[in-house]
């Protein structure tokens, strides 16, 4: 069964067990580590590759739910840790986002709930509107901002935690705004998978996966390190426990609501085309 997820510590930690044979009778995975940005690209158009199985945005689930289905476990939600918007200008966090109009805001992917959380936020506090959105693989955003090529930078993963020692300030965490606005988690990564498949069997066994991980968090330590090079130790178990939650084992009824009000907001603003709430969800 081939799958594809980011190499990120989060990803890495759920689908160890999974990976290295650990969960009786579940099928071989052969893995392709991909940037979010690659992985919902390769989601939209199935006919470029032989994925079963794929780790992308919640922003990009309405234009491959045809054939694809939403699992209810194995992705990223949470509170506290929603994307953030960085500057180079030393500040104390309570920048007036209008300096972001007519200018050059880094994001890692256009079809990343992060900039769905951006453009719904920026409708709200930049009027004006933003200049130039310009894509990179999330790893280049803060460079690219400390060095004034870019003038903001949208981040994710493990920058929540490393922005400082790029000497960025925070001028917005669209997790708080998000939270404080809906009362909801943030939906970040959504783990989905062909209709045509077994999907209770990827389920059970995505499932097991994360309670393998829950159950011995030394096991994956050595594979989430390899496949995160750049991080200390300490950055990825944070990492680890912001990402790695509840609604990792299950969505539960809050997880999907936090999705579809996420999606049908995006609807609203003409960012995603429209889909029924029921297309969320699959039955046995």
């Amino acid at each position: 069964m081939n799958i594809a997820f980011s190499p990120c510590p989060n990803d890495t930690f759920v689908f160890h067990a999974w990976v290295h044979g650990l969960i009786p009778g579940a099928p071989q995975l052969n893995v392709t580590y991909a940037d979010i940005d690659i992985t919902n690209n390769l989601a939209a158009n199935p006919s470029s590759h032989e994925l079963d199985i794929l780790k992308i945005s919640y922003a990009a689930l309405p234009w491959v739910l045809d054939e694809y289905a939403l699992l209810p476990c194995g992705g990223a939600l949470g509170r506290g840790c929603g994307p953030l918007v960085l500057t180079a200008n030393q500040g104390n966090g309570t920048q007036d986002p209008s300096i972001l109009s007519g200018q050059r805001v880094a994001v890692p992917s256009e079809r990343s709930t992060a900039y769905m959380l951006f453009r719904l936020w920026a409708a709200q506090n930049v009027p004006a509107g933003i200049g130039e959105i310009v894509v990179m693989p999330f790893d280049q955003i803060m460079p690219a901002v400390r060095d004034g090529s870019i003038d903001a930078g949208l981040v994710i993963h493990e920058a929540r935690f490393t922005y400082p020692s790029y000497g960025l300030s925070l001028l917005t965490d669209l997790g708080n705004w998000w939270e404080h606005d809906t009362g909801l988690p943030i939906p970040l990564g959504a783990i989905i998978a062909k209709r045509t498949l077994d999907l209770q069997q990827i389920v059970d066994c995505t499932r097991k996966s994360v309670e393998y991980a829950w159950a011995h968090p030394a096991a994956s330590q050595e594979y989430v390190l390899q496949h995160a090079q750049e991080l200390d130790p300490k950055v990825a178990d944070q990492h680890i426990n912001l990402y790695v939650n509840e609604f990792t084992a299950s969505l539960g009824e809050d997880g999907y609501a936090a999705i579809t009000s996420l999606l049908n907001r995006a609807a609203e603003e003409g960012i995603v085309p429209a889909i029924p709430a029921e297309a969320l969800k699959w039955s046995k």
